[in-house]
């Protein structure tokens, strides 16, 4: 598991460092609470991959789908309003998931039976209003 702390000032050094740390893996679980700044984080790292799209939380059409300019395909999702998570099913989770392209998923513990075996895992904490840790973590068989 690898630790670090950032002031909100040095985001783009998070999403640099988080991005290091994926080592390749495409599907990214952000884990924290309500406010934590999880779709901020996805900002920067937008940002950091290139990503010409406008990034926004996808609360209401649960995925939204960015390319970079390298052509690569990234989905991400925000499970917060599913009430039950076979709904995940019916927008076809499993093709994402299995698609090569990058998930990033918010509030994933809605669809926790249908994640993959294998993810990337990056939990929030607010430590301040201007201060948050990391901890990202290479989760396998999962389930």
């Amino acid at each position: 598991m690898i630790r670090f702390t950032y002031e909100l000032h040095e985001i783009d050094k998070a999403a640099k460092n988080i991005i290091e740390a994926a080592n390749g893996e495409k599907i990214w679980v952000f884990q924290g609470e309500m406010g934590a700044g999880k779709t901020t984080l996805i900002k920067a790292l937008a940002d950091s991959l290139e990503i010409a799209d406008s990034v926004s939380s996808p609360t209401f059409g649960i995925v939204n789908h960015y390319e970079n300019r390298s052509g690569e395909i990234f989905y991400h999702f925000d499970f917060y309003r599913l009430e039950d998570p076979s709904e995940a099913l019916d927008i076809g989770i499993e093709e994402y998931f299995y698609s090569g392209n990058y998930c990033w998923l918010e509030w994933a513990e809605k669809i926790v039976a249908f994640l993959p075996e294998n993810f990337f895992l990056i939990r929030i904490t607010t430590d301040s209003k201007t201060q948050r840790t990391l901890n990202l973590q290479h989760i396998q068989n999962a389930i």
